[in-house]
């Protein structure tokens, strides 16, 4: 209780940042300049915390790196980050430094103007070029899981329409090494778009992958291989992401066929 003649002193607590910086994480630049940063996601780390004190994932590794990306964009976990991957995708992950930046490859992303290339082994032999344009929608029941829709029921289920253009690029006993681009950008496309035509990841047990010895629960063989877009700073901007090394090991092990 504060009763008459009490001094009360008041100290403004100091406010913790919302994105902590985790220098001891390492992750690889492949690209930056005065607008933006392409970083290279390892498989299995997270690319944003989910919540306050989480630090381990490839955000706060960045901003340990590039303080600046912390104050950038309007959702404080999230910091500049242009797009996401899954937890078990690798690959090319894009970053940008300032709002202006953001704002400008977000508004890419959506008009389909920025290329991302992704290598993807997949159970199958696919024979020939295919886009899927499957609309895709939240599983009715499993929160963790998309579904693909017929187009005339799509609407009437909160679907979105989504395209992906696949090609065969090597074909390995019981497997295909394509090339994804998605044309849209919606949650688990690449994974549900083809699993959808019956040719699901390789380790991707949430849509009906086969098991890969190499890789441990949650990593699936997929990799954002190659990013293009252009840049406030430097113009049109192409960046490739070498295939890291549990992915060429299962490649190593399998057989190539005709």
């Amino acid at each position: 209780m504060v009763a008459a003649g009490d001094a009360v002193r008041i100290s403004e607590l100091p406010q913790a940042t919302a994105l902590q910086p985790n220098p001891r994480l390492k992750i690889e630049t492949l690209y930056e300049d005065e607008s933006v940063l392409v970083v290279n996601k390892p498989g299995l780390v997270p690319c944003h915390p989910l919540e306050q004190g989480e630090h381990d994932t490839v955000i706060n590794a960045v901003v340990a790196a590039y303080p600046e990306v912390a104050e950038v964009g309007d959702k404080p976990l999230e910091g500049g980050l242009v797009h996401r991957l899954d937890n078990g995708t690798s690959g090319a992950l894009i970053i940008a430094r300032t709002p202006d930046a953001l704002a400008a490859m977000r508004t890419a992303i959506r008009r389909g103007d920025v290329l991302r290339q992704y290598l993807a082994l997949c159970a199958g032999h696919l024979a020939e070029e295919v886009e899927i344009t499957s609309p895709i929608a939240h599983h009715p029941k499993n929160r963790r899981k998309m579904v693909t829709l017929p187009v005339n029921a799509a609407a009437l289920q909160g679907a979105r329409h989504a395209a992906t253009l696949v090609q065969p690029l090597q074909r390995y006993y019981g497997f295909s090494l394509v090339a994804a681009r998605p044309r849209t950008g919606r949650r688990h496309q690449v994974r549900v778009h083809l699993a959808s035509i019956g040719h699901p990841l390789a380790g991707d047990a949430l849509y009906g992958g086969a098991e890969v010895v190499e890789l441990p629960p949650g990593r699936f063989w997929l990799h954002l291989s190659e990013v293009g877009f252009e840049s406030r700073s430097s113009g049109y901007v192409t960046v490739r992401a070498p295939l890291p090394a549990d992915l060429d090991a299962v490649l190593r092990r399998l057989s190539p066929t005709n």
